[in-house]
């Protein structure tokens, strides 16, 4: 199981959407679905702001005090 953090990994998901819709094969393809890389891309824009806004920073001295 991977250890990273959510928004990590959701960082490196969105950098690798970056790439394949700027890749030249990609822009090539020509097909019909009913979800696009812009909708994957809101996804986890999403997705990351949700898991930003939920970390809570326990480790701080006196934070159960």
């Amino acid at each position: 199981m991977n250890t990273q953090p959510l928004p990590e990994l959701v960082a490196q998901a969105q950098q690798l959407l970056t790439q394949i819709r700027q890749h030249p094969h990609y822009q090539s393809l020509r097909f019909d679905c009913d979800v696009t890389i812009g909708d994957v891309i809101q996804f986890f824009n999403n997705l990351q702001w949700s898991a930003t806004a939920s970390t809570v920073d326990v480790s701080r001295e006196g934070f159960f005090q």
